[in-house]
């Protein structure tokens, strides 16, 4: 009898034994399980990227007849409903930075940040060589306007401050516009309007911009402006890069650019 109690207890024991295993077994399994989906589970963004709302389209604005001597631009712009100088109707409505001098040319040379300017004739100093110019026709809130006759994108030869050779640029290229420059007060700093501009390039397509602000990288596959949200008071960078659909950088000139802008906050706020 007792020989079978014993061997009653070793049994019971090997079961126990056997039952802690499996526990065990399961519960490293299930910690193996939640640290790899840990691993694998995407980390929140930190800054929000969203289609800017839509604006008056100006679909008759012309910018034309680019002409660069004695180091000044000369341009003529046309619209029935677009004029430089005036404030667009919907600027109260979009909650962004918007200029007080109204409805303007950007022009970007090269990698340099756009020159803001309100009237068709503006000096602007360009060194003797080759260089990239773009200039287009902006809302008052700085937002580009996206069609071929309200731009003139050209590759230029430059001497003693005239432009002596130009051609419309060929090659798949993409401008930085904004952010740029200092937002000040919370309306201008909530939602940061980011802008770029696109020659010979079918977004979406063939091509993505990579936008990475602050680090983190967002990929737009539309060509139209977008609010960025959650931006911190201080220096914030992005690097605009255009980029084939599985992520290679284009080799073409002035890619990527990257620009360094700042938030305050409004003392008076």
């Amino acid at each position: 009898m007792t020989k079978y109690i014993l061997l009653f207890g070793f049994a019971i024991s090997l079961m126990m034994c056997q039952s802690d295993q499996a526990s065990q077994a399961t519960s490293d399994k299930k910690m193996k399980k939640n640290t790899t989906e840990q691993k694998e589970r995407k980390t929140p963004n930190k800054y929000s990227v969203s289609p800017f709302p839509y604006s008056p389209s100006f679909f008759d604005a012309k910018i034309s007849d680019m002409k660069y001597a004695n180091k000044k631009f000369s341009f003529k712009v046309e619209g029935k409903e677009y004029a430089l100088g005036q404030q667009t109707s919907d600027a109260p409505e979009k909650m962004c930075a918007n200029s007080a001098k109204g409805q303007h040319i950007h022009m970007i040379i090269d990698n340099a940040p756009y020159l803001a300017k309100y009237t068709s004739s503006f000096e602007a100093d360009m060194k003797d060589g080759e260089h990239y110019t773009l200039a287009f026709l902006s809302r008052s809130y700085h937002e580009s306007i996206k069609t071929e006759k309200a731009h003139i994108a050209q590759k230029v030869q430059v001497k003693g401050g005239e432009i002596t050779e130009s051609e419309d640029i060929k090659l798949p290229m993409l401008f930085y516009s904004r952010p740029k420059g200092t937002y000040v007060g919370k309306k201008d700093t909530e939602k940061v309007m980011l802008d770029f501009y696109l020659e010979n390039v079918d977004l979406g397509k063939n091509y993505l911009v990579k936008a990475n602000i602050n680090g983190e990288t967002h990929m737009l596959n539309k060509w139209q402006p977008y609010f960025v949200e959650g931006l911190p008071m201080g220096e914030n960078t992005i690097e605009l890069t255009l980029v084939d659909k599985k992520g290679n950088k284009i080799n073409t000139p002035l890619n990527p650019v990257t620009r360094t802008f700042t938030l305050k906050a409004d003392p008076a706020e």
